[in-house]
């Protein structure tokens, strides 16, 4: 009975607290500049182990509307295909942005979710050009532009597809970190590098001119070595010895002084002060008008896949985040308008497998190779066939039948190969469940207000698949079996259905908010309605995300 009494005093004194708290909300956001944020690879784990940590940006961000159980809902959890799904409303099956890279069956060869041959990048001409074109989707700049032209938009990251696909079809700049160049672009036919490099020519020179009288060394038991030297140990990845493997040693060959640089927290920092260069530049915010700021900051993720997500170069990565977005957040105290910022992440992230494996976690690497020969060998014996018939140049969760000529397979070919190949795997014990992409078309969706935490692992994956792009089968290898393959600057990666993969935290801000933690599960392609409701922007109708009250009982 005294138990019993107790937690209702228990759940009576958090109702009230909620009740106060919540009516303390009042003061609805108006902003003129509206800055959306992405964190490359930061899981909502990560954001909960470090929180209590933070005494900079990520403090503040976090005393506004915070959504720790926040969701990328589709499968395919990758830097690309998340990003996509920030400012569109709208899922990887309908951005067309299914994973970072796809099989081009028609051509024969591996596509980049961004490739586009009608361009040319601003920094090599002869590089891999880039630009919004494979994005099907618009995004909330789209809509802002389309009824606000004076509105300006620009998207600043360290990679390009966190700077294309965050800003859309109609922005005024997108720029990313090039080491060695700068932040470069995309250049269209008709124009000139020097032209689509003007808002950034000044600020490239000055990079440069710093990094030569003061190369950037990456020190991390310096900034908080306390408790992120605590974190050190010893591990082996691949056969080899984890400190002899990975030392932050000086790099001698200039290809690996960039790598370095850029798997380091200065692209981070670079990154923001570029921001915050645009912003002061063309007075974003300061007008009648609303402006768009998009920034994708991809430190976490280099840092991530190279060293893990909870040893100390993560520990001291985070830390120097905070501070870099402290700095960040009170430059925008010069904005003469108000300011909504918006915090989330592409996808998230387990640490290595040999590290979790040491905590005691039944955590094993798959090798995409062998495992992918096997399973052709298996195939061509089964239906006596001359050529290896599965691809999986997009990774080896997603795999493509192709004919002899490594191109597009006959009707009968594509499905008795996929039937059987199918078949093999499910009974694959590394495994929990594949899929054929065309079942995965035709299946009936989710109600439109299931919870991200609810949905099949079938329902993920639907969410992954767009026609053309997607390979013929989808795996979604258990959760304590990560396919990867361990090397000199990758020790980690992400991209499954799980929710190691999918949480994120989701974080809404600006002058006026009272802080207010909501519980209950929020899906990223929520954002973009959210963000179009507090800006007076109509959001098409056929998005898959909803708007969700910024103000406790105002709506949207």
């Amino acid at each position: 009975m005294k138990k019993t009494l107790t937690l209702g005093l228990a759940v009576a004194a958090i109702s009230t607290a909620f009740s106060v708290q919540a009516s303390t909300i009042s003061v609805k956001p108006d902003p003129k500049l509206v800055v959306v944020i992405s964190i490359d690879q930061f899981s909502a784990n990560l954001y909960a182990q470090h929180r209590p940590e933070f005494v900079g940006g990520l403090k503040t961000l976090s005393q506004g509307i915070v959504y720790p159980n926040g969701y990328q809902s589709h499968a395919m959890t990758e830097t690309c295909p998340g990003h996509s799904t920030l400012l569109t409303g709208k899922h990887p099956n309908k951005t067309g942005i299914s994973a970072n890279d796809w099989y081009d069956r028609a051509a024969g060869k591996q596509v980049y979710c961004l490739g586009d041959p009608s361009v040319t990048l601003a920094d090599d001409p002869k590089g891999k050009p880039v630009s919004p074109a494979n994005l099907v989707a618009t995004t909330y700049g789209d809509w802002l532009k389309a009824v606000s032209p004076r509105s300006r938009v620009f998207g600043v990251s360290g990679k390009d597809r966190g700077a294309i696909t965050m800003s859309g079809h109609q922005a005024d700049g997108q720029f990313w970190f090039q080491p060695g160049f700068g932040f470069t672009t995309w250049v269209p036919p008709g124009q000139t590098a020097e032209d689509r490099l003007k808002p950034v020519a000044a600020f490239n020179a000055k990079l440069a001119a710093d990094l030569k009288a003061h190369p950037y060394v990456w020190d991390y038991a310096k900034a908080s070595a306390g408790r992120c030297k605590a974190l050190e140990a010893d591990y082996e990845t691949g056969g080899r010895s984890w400190r002899a493997a990975l030392p932050l040693a000086p790099a001698t060959s200039q290809a690996d002084k960039l790598r370095d640089l850029y798997a380091s927290p200065f692209t981070d920092q670079a990154t923001l002060d570029l921001a915050t260069r645009l912003r002061e530049t063309y007075g974003l915010g300061d007008g009648p008008q609303v402006d768009l700021l998009t920034i994708s900051l991809s430190a976490t993720d280099f840092i991530g896949h190279r060293f893990g997500t909870r040893g100390p170069e993560m520990c001291d990565q985070i830390a120097r985040l905070d501070d870099r977005l402290g700095a960040f957040l009170k430059s925008l105290d010069k904005v003469k308008g108000g300011v909504l910022v918006v915090l989330a992440a592409d996808h998230g992230g387990a640490d290595f497998a040999e590290r979790l494996h040491g905590e005691g976690y039944d955590m094993e690497r798959v090798i995409g190779k062998p495992w992918l020969a096997k399973l052709n060998a298996q195939v061509r014996a089964d239906l006596n066939l001359s050529w290896d018939p599965l691809v999986a140049d997009g990774g080896i969760d997603q795999i493509y039948v192709v004919g002899p000529d490594r191109k597009t397979p006959s009707i009968t070919d594509r499905a008795r190969i996929t039937a059987d190949a199918l078949a093999i795997i499910n009974r694959e014990p590394v495994v929990a469940q594949a899929f054929d992409a065309q079942a995965l078309l035709t299946m009936e969706p989710a109600p439109a207000d299931a919870s991200p935490e609810e949905l099949s692992v079938a329902e993920r994956m639907r969410r992954s698949v767009y026609p053309g792009r997607t390979g013929d089968i989808l795996i979604a290898f258990r959760p304590d079996r990560v396919p990867s393959t361990p090397g000199p600057a990758y020790v980690s990666t992400h991209g499954s259905p799980w929710d190691y993969d999918r949480r994120v935290p989701i974080l809404f801000w600006w002058k006026g908010a009272t802080p207010h933690e909501r519980v209950l599960p929020l899906d990223t392609v929520d954002i973009a309605p959210t963000i179009a409701a507090a800006t007076g922007v109509k959001a098409p109708a056929d998005l898959d995300g909803r708007c969700r009250p910024l103000v406790y009982a105002q709506g949207c």
